[in-house]
């Protein structure tokens, strides 16, 4: 369903918002876009958007899309949604599975990608060039600190890798943040790459490993319910502040990250590891979240608070602004209001006898 179709390519037969507007532009050779309000049509122009529409350009140059293959929103940077457009109509990946090589099964051996992607250095914060493997069958994403090193830098498994494109934070049009588990402790690495079409693949591919891993972890679970574990973007970011567990240390500001149940705050929104990680679990397991602090504490903080409850203590945090506030608050209902899935029972067991 597209939202607002007050644009349309006259030449593919397909309306679009005005955001999609602009990114057909970038492919003039191939999309020519009008305002259907705005702009005057002829007569052949209106028959052949009336012959085509977006049903039929659907079925025919998205005919084999893989499953696993991510198909981005609005909400989406528009890097994504740009390659998105591209892929369709530009390259018309999903018309010929040889296309799809870069981040399919069929890449090179399968299951396998290589290459040289811009890393950012968890000291200094500068990017170099590393190269990074993706292993299906190691079930592994590796990268190597020398182009010739034998041995790699840090192997991520795949099982507790996750991908979701960064550009405003990173700071780089292409940005992408990888996540994943070290000792059960949040990892993050910060890469990009200039080309944006290798980007998507290398996120394509990610995400193919995954879906492929998944098939074989979990035999009877419903395509849809994969999918849904692929990749995942964060519910919510931004900075918040925070006291200790006694309530009696000065506040300080943090950047929060709320990541599934998982709530980390960082010093830096690119520091490599997060100073803390709370489990957020479910209203059915004595969590909840409360607007406001308890009366007696002191001290200089921001003006709106939130008070998080867990079985074990409270944590006890403040916002900047009202906005601010309603927002997390409407982002943990959206945790605590879901139940706890099985296995999350044994990642909060985990966190209650974390050293």
């Amino acid at each position: 369903m597209v939202r607002d179709p007050e644009w349309a390519s006259y030449t593919l037969g397909v309306f679009m918002c005005l955001s999609c507007s602009g990114l057909h532009k970038n492919i003039a050779q191939i999309s020519k876009v009008k305002s259907v309000l705005l702009d005057p049509w002829s007569s052949s122009e209106a028959e052949f958007m009336e012959s085509v529409g977006n049903n039929a350009a659907k079925a025919k140059y998205e005919k084999i899309v893989p499953a696993f293959y991510y198909t981005p929103t609005h909400k989406d940077c528009t890097l994504l949604r740009e390659q998105w457009i591209r892929a369709k109509y530009e390259r018309k990946e999903f018309q010929c599975v040889k296309r799809q090589e870069p981040y399919s099964a069929g890449t090179l051996v399968a299951g396998y990608r290589e290459g040289f992607l811009w890393k950012r250095g968890r000291d200094n914060g500068q990017f170099l060039s590393r190269k990074f493997i993706l292993s299906e069958r190691e079930g592994v994403l590796k990268y190597f600190n020398k182009h010739d090193a034998r041995e790699p830098k840090a192997i991520l498994k795949i099982n507790t890798v996750n991908a979701t494109f960064q550009p405003t934070k990173i700071g780089v049009n292409n940005g992408l943040q990888i996540t994943y588990l070290k000792d059960n402790s949040t990892r993050n690495i910060f890469i990009y790459q200039e080309d944006g079409k290798e980007m998507v693949d290398w996120f394509n591919a990610i995400r193919a490993a995954r879906y492929h891993y998944l098939e074989v972890a979990f035999p009877g679970a419903s395509k849809s319910e994969l999918l849904q574990k692929l990749t995942r973007n964060y519910i919510k970011e931004g900075y918040m502040e925070k006291t200790g567990p006694k309530h009696t240390e000065g506040f300080k500001k943090r950047w929060f990250t709320m990541d599934d149940r998982r709530l980390m705050y960082f010093k830096d929104p690119l520091d490599a590891y997060a100073r803390g990680e709370v489990f957020i679990g479910s209203r059915e397991n004595s969590y909840s979240v409360l607007p406001g602090l308890p009366p007696n504490i002191q001290g200089y903080h921001w003006q709106f608070g939130i008070t998080i409850v867990t079985p074990d203590r409270k944590f006890l945090c403040a916002c900047e602004t009202e906005e601010d506030q309603k927002d997390w608050i409407a982002a943990f209902q959206t945790v605590i209001n879901r139940p706890m899935q099985p296995q999350e029972y044994a990642v909060e067991a985990y966190f209650k006898h974390k050293p």
